[in-house]
């Protein structure tokens, strides 16, 4: 879809009810994410997240799931160590995920080859990494400054030539989104990352307008649909139209 300029949507999904409606909606990728800690558990952050919370959900909606391509978030310090990230992944991908996510960078090179090499799948994720939300001093929009820009499409092509084979950028300027998509082979998923990826995902809570607080880069694609079913199909179509994010989710 990438060799051919097609975009494709990305939502998260918890459950088997939603998955089944996802799936019904045509939606390529879906991504059981440790968001799960927010919207599902309360949480202020996704740091709380346990593999054991992931793989109980990652199984949720592996059973509502035919077609879609499943991925997995892996949670805060699940592969702090090459042994973790294998031991983990596997835990994963024996519950239903086709694929997992890893954030970070360039330290991340070797294990994802090592996940790779042994038949495990890996969709990077750079920009706003949430596991690391203390780290960056907050929910911050990453990338602004030339050097910072630079230093992440390094870090991106460092996990594409170890073999990741998806990555996820967040909350970035648009034009490092639009940068980041030019300068990879593999496809770019942005999430208030501009118009310019290959696809974008938004959590399905936001998505649906139901969150405690949307963040500006979502949409309430609920608003202006009559059932929660018509909704996730705009999303989708938005998406592959171009249409979505608008000016005023961008950065």
């Amino acid at each position: 879809m990438k060799a051919s300029g097609d975009k494709f949507a990305v939502i998260t999904a918890y459950d088997f009810t939603f998955a089944k409606l996802i799936e019904n909606a045509g939606i390529e990728v879906v991504l059981v994410g440790d968001s799960l800690g927010n919207v599902i558990q309360g949480r202020d952050s996704t740091i709380p997240v346990t593999v054991a919370d992931m793989v109980y959900h990652t199984a949720a909606v592996k059973r509502g799931n035919s077609n879609a391509l499943l991925i997995a978030d892996m949670p805060f310090m699940s592969y702090a160590t090459e042994t973790q990230a294998l031991e983990n992944a596997a835990l994963l991908m024996q519950a239903g995920a086709h694929m997992v996510k890893l954030e970070g960078g360039a330290w991340l090179a070797e294990t994802v080859r090592l996940l790779c090499e042994r038949g495990i799948p890996v969709c990077g994720h750079v920009g706003l990494t949430p596991q690391s939300v203390h780290k960056l001093g907050g929910y911050k929009v990453q990338g602004k400054e030339e050097q910072a820009a630079a230093q992440m499409i390094s870090e991106a092509k460092a996990l594409e030539k170890a073999g990741a084979e998806l990555i996820v950028v967040e909350c970035v300027p648009s034009s490092l989104g639009r940068a980041l998509s030019q300068a990879l082979t593999i496809p770019v998923i942005g999430i208030g990352a501009g118009p310019d990826t290959d696809a974008q995902v938004l959590v399905l809570h936001d998505m649906l307008g139901i969150s405690q607080r949307l963040p500006r880069f979502s949409k309430n694609f609920l608003e202006d649909n009559t059932s929660i079913q018509s909704a996730i199909s705009a999303y989708g179509d938005a998406v592959r139209a171009g249409t979505f994010p608008a000016p005023e989710h961008c950065f």
